[in-house]
């Protein structure tokens, strides 16, 4: 499409960055540690670590990892949420050459085995909250080495010692576990400093990380990232963070809210690594879920990047205590993981004047490819266009371009994107074009500026008597209702028209009635467009990342159609 979005680009913005600059994602971090050595890099309830604390942390931990016989392209895995403990691990694991790989501390223990299984990591580090789960997921598994740390333990004396008391003792959130050979996280740092680090060679071509996808198409595969990857991704958010920076200048240091999990690509990308680039301080939040106390955090930072899933900019956009905050540091709104709504983004506007500048990516690509102008002022509804050093074209199943303007599957050429699943060539092959675009399975259009529309995932459409439905579309649509916090909208079977719209619901205002709803859908939507079922909840499934799961939804009402049909809400 000849580049037609850069046309879009905002002033100083460059159309190619050169991802050369620096030979690893390691020599990119080793100049942040010495450039911003004395800056606070991350709080976690109130503790602290310096750049140069977690230099020294990770460098010993580095040094303890090749004392136990891991290799440079040894697999590590790490399970922990947003706590001290990642940021060093992360670092660790890529200055020793090892591959990162991100595991969901929530995962069961026959999820964790695929993961341990499929990566053959040899060594994991996690929080003992889940080392019950671990013990249940060894069977089959190559785990050689074992760390296992509390929450407390990077925050210092006493504040970790009464931390970790209250989470086993007071709370009881540490399940008992028997894990004879793993070593205390303490204890293998102490047992680092003692030893000589040999920094191996690492070149842009090795593997940094495997990032799994969630398994919503089939079993869960892990997304080789290599360094070049990373450092592609982590220069082109960096040059388009800029212009919004100019437009508002941050006093002294640049605050992140991370309230996304790290080990999700997301988190990983514009929290940890891009705020390690450019010396942020990142406030973690160990639990989004508990609102309250994520606001009660926040509370004490003059925060000024945000970056979120549209259910949680939802909750707290709609939370009393959080419009009470101080956003006049809030230089930007980053929205992705899924599409934002724009009643959401509206209504996070109107709290924190800060418009949602919303984005697109996946594990595949390591996070975004696409970004509106960080400088933007208001909602677009779209995902923006593509940012530097990527390429994308909108394919029809046969692989030919469509006309702009008309639908078709997003396909993405870059150094941002993988350069495969793991230990799955022909997963890989069938994954990419044979002029070398990712097939993402998601469905869009571009138009003539550029910008890209995402309709909807290609498995998520539905199909109502031969017309393509879109949940997103329905779900926009709903979202604007007054009297409702939130929805999901999946197709079913259905005998005379092959599918049906049923539409999943919160309630805001507990007075609203199916068929208010249903009445409110027949003024906004055409006739096959209209959910046939409408079902209230008082919540919906979703991820860690707070993403709806709809399969999940999905499945649990062709089931219950299957035996008991639910009510149906009429839109006629």
């Amino acid at each position: 499409m000849d580049r037609i979005w850069l046309k879009s680009y905002p002033a100083g913005v460059p159309a190619e960055i050169d991802v050369a600059q620096y030979p690893s994602l390691v020599a990119l971090l080793d100049e942040a540690f010495e450039k911003y050595r004395d800056l606070p890099a991350y709080v976690c309830m109130g503790a602290k670590l310096t750049y140069g604390e977690i230099d020294d942390l990770s460098r010993a931990f580095a040094a303890w990892l090749q004392g136990q016989g891991l290799k440079p392209g040894d697999r590590v895995a790490l399970m922990m949420p947003n706590v001290l403990q990642y940021p060093v691990a992360m670092a660790a694991a890529l200055r020793a050459g090892l591959i990162v790989v991100n595991v969901n501390p929530l995962y069961t223990a026959r999820e964790l085995a695929h993961q341990l299984q499929d990566s053959g990591a040899k060594a994991i580090v996690i929080l003992e909250n889940f080392a019950a789960t671990l013990e249940n997921a060894l069977a089959g598994a190559v785990i050689e080495r074992i760390v296992v740390t509390g929450v407390g333990d990077l925050m210092g004396f006493p504040k970790g010692i009464v931390t970790n008391f209250v989470v086993r003792r007071i709370k009881k959130m540490v399940p008992a576990y028997r894990l004879p050979h793993a070593v205390r996280f303490n204890a293998a740092i102490a047992a680092g400093r003692k030893m000589s680090f040999a920094p191996p060679p690492i070149g842009p071509k090795d593997v940094a990380v495997l990032q799994y996808t969630g398994g919503t198409t089939g079993i869960a595969k892990g997304a080789m990232l290599l360094h070049e990857t990373l450092v592609a991704n982590l220069l082109a958010s960096e040059a388009w963070l800029q212009p919004a920076l100019k437009r508002k200048p941050i006093e002294g240091q640049m605050t992140i809210v991370c309230a996304l999990p790290l080990y999700h690509v997301f988190a990983f990308i514009v929290c940890a690594l891009l705020g390690m680039r450019t010396g942020a301080l990142n406030v973690l939040i160990v639990n989004p879920r508990d609102l309250a106390a994520l606001i009660k955090e926040i509370s004490k930072y003059k925060f000024n990047f945000f970056p979120a899933v549209n259910t949680l900019f939802n909750a707290l956009a709609n939370h009393p205590d959080f419009a009470k905050l101080d956003f006049s540091g809030l230089v930007a709104s980053q929205g992705g993981g899924m599409a934002v709504q724009e009643a959401v983004a509206k209504k996070w506007l109107a709290v924190t004047g800060c418009p949602i500048v919303e984005g697109y990516g996946l594990s595949e690509t390591s996070a975004g490819v696409t970004n509106n102008p960080a400088d933007s002022t208001a909602f677009t509804g779209t995902i923006g266009v593509p940012l530097p050093n990527v390429e994308i074209r909108i394919i029809d199943d046969s692989g030919d371009d469509v006309p702009l303007g008309s639908p078709g599957e997003i396909a993405i050429k870059g150094p941002q994107v993988m350069s495969g699943y793991w230990g799955r060539p022909e997963e890989t092959a069938k994954s990419f074009t044979a002029d070398g675009f990712f097939k993402s399975g998601d469905i869009g259009f571009m138009d003539e500026r550029g910008y890209i529309k995402l309709v909807d995932r290609k498995k998520d459409m539905i199909l109502v008597s031969g017309f393509n439905v879109y949940p997103n579309e329905i779900e926009d649509v709903v979202a604007r209702h007054p009297r409702v916090a939130e929805c999901a909208a999946v197709g079913v079977p259905d005998r005379s028209s092959g599918e049906a719209v049923m539409l999943f619901v919160v309630k805001r205002d507990p007075e609203l009635t199916k068929e208010a709803l249903a009445a409110y859908c027949a003024s906004e939507l055409t006739g096959y467009k209209r959910p046939r079922y409408i079902e209230f909840r008082k919540d919906l499934p979703k991820t860690n990342v707070g993403k709806i799961l709809r399969r999940e939804l999905r499945d649990e009402a062709a089931k219950a159609l299957q035996q008991n049909a639910p009510s149906e809400a009429s839109a006629a």
